[in-house]
Formats: C-alpha cells, structure tokens, sequence
C-alpha cells in the first residue's frame, strides 16, 4: 500500500508557489525533497536562472541561504513541518545575524492526517518557528497562498527578517491509502 494524493487545482497552487519565489528574485531553492513541494522542485530544477539544491537536512538550508544572501542573492528554504525540529538550533543564526530567511512549509500533523508520528511536530512547528523569532502565514485555501506568500517574501527580503509560510493539509488535500 502507499498513500497518494489527488486534489483538484493542486497543480496550480504548488506551480504558485515557485511562480511568486520568480516573482521575487529567488536564485536559490534548497530542500528536502517532498511530495508537497514537487511542483516548485520540477520548477526550479528545470530554471536555468535558480539554483535547485537538494539537502541532507533542513537545517542546511538555513547556512547554505545565509551564505546566498553573503553573496548578492536570495534563496528559499522549502521543508516539511517535521524538518522544522531540525531547524530550531540553526534559526539562531538568523536571528543574531538579521539576514532574510523565507520558508515554505509543507505541514503534516494537521487536519486529515492519517501517520500519528507526524502529530508532535506538525502541532508545535508554528508555534516552534515563532518561538525562534520567525513569522507564520497558514495557507489552508489556495487563493490565500499567493497574497501570504508574496508578503512573505516582501517581508523576509525587504526587512532581512525571518518569513515562514505553511501549507496546511486542507489545503495540500487528505492523504488516501491507495492500493
């Protein structure tokens, strides 16, 4: 057996997501490849102009944007919410260091999730993030995600702050077991 999603407009929000990092001079996505994020993943591999990089862990994005933003360029740090744990160390460094720091995460642990080891960090990854400083926009509607992205990003690149978006299940779709 393996779970599968199929939600209508999928495509088009995750495609959204890579769409607005574009819009707003993303050179860099770093990752943990995800299901949820595959589209913006696809997207980015296949653009000439960003450089896709796919991580061991989370928190290596964290470094890895620092050094981007060192070096004249912005990057974007897509995860799912169990990585936010794996962050919590590293956003100490954003935050002595006041660079822009944009985030998009995937949760699972919320509504409709059928894995319980994902409940614990999928209940405390905003609550985790905001404890380390970084600002929270929930996307549980596909025509919130462009608005709280883009002011994500506006905020995160204009304001050197530290900018994170959840996707949250309602809006990535119920997971199915699919045989």
């Amino acid at each position: 057996m393996q779970m599968g999603v199929a939600v209508a407009g999928q495509e088009t929000w995750q495609g959204d997501v890579f769409r607005v990092l574009k819009q707003h001079g993303v050179k860099h996505v770093v990752y943990v490849p995800d299901t949820v994020h595959s589209t913006a993943i696809r997207l980015a591999e296949a653009d000439n102009e960003i450089s896709a990089v796919v991580l061991t862990t989370e928190e290596e994005g964290i470094g890895y944007l620092a050094g981007a933003w060192l070096g004249g360029e912005r990057g974007a740090l897509l995860m799912q919410s169990s990585g936010v744990g794996n962050c919590i160390n590293m956003l100490a460094l954003q935050s002595c260091a006041h660079f822009p720091l944009l985030i998009v995460v995937g949760m699972r642990g919320d509504w409709a999730e059928l894995n319980p080891w994902q409940y614990p960090m999928g209940q405390a990854a905003e609550r985790a993030l905001n404890l380390m400083n970084v600002m929270t926009w929930h996307v549980d509607e596909p025509k919130d995600l462009v608005p709280l992205l883009h002011g994500a990003a506006t905020m995160a690149f204009g304001g050197e702050h530290a900018c994170a978006v959840l996707l949250g299940q309602r809006l990535i779709g119920e997971k199915q077991w699919v045989k």
